[in-house]
């Protein structure tokens, strides 16, 4: 039977208005699994501060002080939600046989946790936490989501549809997610590149139930632009298909004017001369913009940058600053 300590990672960003409910749900479902025997005494609720700008911290702190059961890792600086989530796993590694990473405005379903361990229990390395529906959403909301879905599939990236961070990973998923160093992190596409067995639990999402959504529109476009990019190469070879079909058409337009200028059919005119200029004008454009989003890319990752450094961590047994 697999070891069965759990740990819950919460990554946070000016979350003190859920907070206190966060904690208290989390650990009312840590003691419930604990009661059930199915998972480890040793089990903790473990929070990232992201750098906020709040008393997300400080709360974390009396959480800790109230309750061995909830913990927290405070990053020196903001590093974004996928290097904060990054690093609580990291942390979670070596005290964990599995691990739960969700939100913390509570939208995630945190009895489909139960379900989760059951499959890990089962033998299963990665459940998935996949949405049932998305009759909570806005028309723009659901529109635009399942597009950025279908255009992950189209685009080669391979991704679990309707899944965002809400799955479970076994320890040995966390020792190949470690294998991973890439700094432009996208895990929702690099997850599904572990392997070992998986499979996936429904749910229903609710209202995210106090503060404010960390991902207004224009996050969401730089979050799906960093995914595609991250994953595949297509939008590079769409750009060469491209460049092809346009050299193919501007060869049945020679053809065409030699035609005319030997009929004696010319006609001077500026029209097709400028449509012709702004349409190759805005293709290389187009094609250095994705070009450079590429080479943009290759030039953080050859800095070898680290992706998150931690400032302390709070873990329920010790106290240690890591500077």
């Amino acid at each position: 039977m697999p070891g069965n300590t759990l740990y819950i990672v919460v990554p946070c960003y000016n979350e003190e208005e859920v907070l206190p409910e966060t904690a208290r749900r989390l650990g009312d479902k840590l003691r419930a699994l604990m009661a059930a025997g199915k998972v480890s005494p040793r089990s903790r609720v473990l929070f990232v501060n992201d750098g906020s700008k709040d008393k997300t911290w400080e709360l974390i702190e009396g959480l800790h002080r109230d309750s061995h059961l909830l913990c927290g890792v405070n990053l020196s600086r903001n590093r974004g939600h996928q290097n904060a989530l990054l690093a609580g796993l990291m942390t979670a590694r070596d005290k964990a046989d599995m691990a739960v990473s969700m939100d913390a405005d509570l939208q995630d379903d945190v009895d489909a946790i139960d379900a989760m361990v059951d499959k890990y229990l089962d033998g299963v390395d990665i459940v998935y936490g996949v949405r049932s529906s998305r009759k909570t959403d806005t028309f723009f909301k659901r529109t635009t989501a399942e597009a950025f879905y279908r255009l992950m599939e189209l685009l080669g990236a391979e991704t679990v549809f309707n899944h965002a961070d809400f799955r479970l990973m076994s320890r040995r998923a966390l020792d190949g997610l470690s294998q991973f160093t890439e700094v432009n992190l996208f895990l929702r596409g690099i997850v599904p590149m572990i392997g070992y067995r998986t499979d996936t639990v429904e749910y229903q999402r609710g209202e995210r139930f106090a503060g404010e959504s960390k991902y207004p529109l224009k996050k969401m476009v730089a979050f799906a632009l960093e995914g595609v990019t991250s994953l595949s190469v297509k939008p590079l070879r769409m750009i060469t298909a491209l460049g092809f079909l346009v050299f193919l058409a501007s060869l049945v337009m020679i053809a065409y004017n030699v035609a005319r200028w030997a009929t004696g059919n010319t006609v001077t005119g500026w029209a097709s001369l400028a449509c012709s200029v702004w349409l190759i004008g805005g293709l290389i454009l187009l094609a250095l913009g994705v070009i450079g989003e590429y080479l943009g890319k290759l030039y953080l990752e050859s800095k070898d940058r680290p992706r998150f450094l931690i400032q302390q961590v709070l873990d329920g047994e010790e106290e240690s600053d890591k500077r």
